[in-house]
């Protein structure tokens, strides 16, 4: 039987991954002992390379979604292919149910949704650092395409906003994520002891962070100290990145 393929965007040399989204799914696969390989896909060979595969578009209407190919992507062990972690993560847990990662409790639905709020006023400190991990044809494309996106260059969308506005929008839903961490005793995850698909992808946001810019990771993580207790508690499925 083959091995499974995890679709990638690569960093800089040494190649390692990087990007929110691949990293719910790796960490998934590292937790549930899955031999798989990663096959690394520059940003503008990405929609080419899945569409030859022959993978219908992304549901431009399902949460998240912004692109019609986008990274990660999964190719199983008997050839079946799947985009976006959301719908890859439901498949890996009916193919490798031990260990579950509880995608039936509600708290997965909550953090999946309450990240977006958390992520979007640090984009603005995180996005322009982007292209400075990336090799020189995907930094390119970065370049390009946010700009198109946002209505003007990284540069200037970096000085969109101060960085004190963006920290003042953070606190609420940071707040909440305190409040969801500490609602289950002995912690350190959001279902205490039992560690969830909730987890991964709070992590998954938290090791983006840290990627990308270590002061706005640090500077996070000061905010509350189940944030550093969830994370230290799960660096052993952050080990395995290229």
């Amino acid at each position: 039987m083959s091995q499974v393929v995890l679709y990638d965007l690569p960093s800089t040399p040494p190649k390692a991954s990087w990007s929110l989204n691949p990293w719910k799914t790796r960490m998934a696969l590292n937790f549930k002992g899955v031999d798989y390989r990663t096959d690394w896909i520059e940003y503008p060979d990405l929609a080419p390379k899945l569409k030859s595969f022959g993978l219908p578009p992304n549901d431009r209407n399902a949460p998240g979604v912004s692109a019609d190919y986008s990274s990660p992507a999964i190719r199983f062990a008997d050839d079946t292919l799947m985009m976006d972690s959301w719908n890859i993560i439901f498949e890996l847990e009916k193919r490798y149910p031990e260990p579950s990662l509880h995608l039936d409790d509600p708290i997965v639905l909550q953090v999946r949704d309450l990240i977006a709020v958390v992520r979007d006023p640090l984009m603005t400190l995180t996005l322009p650092k982007v292209p400075d991990i990336l090799p020189e044809r995907s930094a390119q494309y970065f370049y390009d395409t946010r700009k198109v996106r946002f209505g003007m260059p990284l540069s200037d969308y970096y000085k969109s906003k101060s960085v004190e506005q963006c920290w003042e929008e953070v606190k609420a839903p940071a707040k909440q994520f305190v409040d969801l961490l500490n609602s289950k005793d002995g912690g350190p995850f959001f279902l205490g002891e039992t560690l969830s698909y909730a987890d991964f992808i709070f992590v998954a946001f938290l090791h983006f962070l840290k990627r990308v810019e270590v002061d706005v990771f640090e500077r996070f993580l000061s905010l509350d100290n189940s944030f550093s207790a969830i994370y230290e508690a799960s660096s052993e499925w952050l080990k395995k990145d290229d």
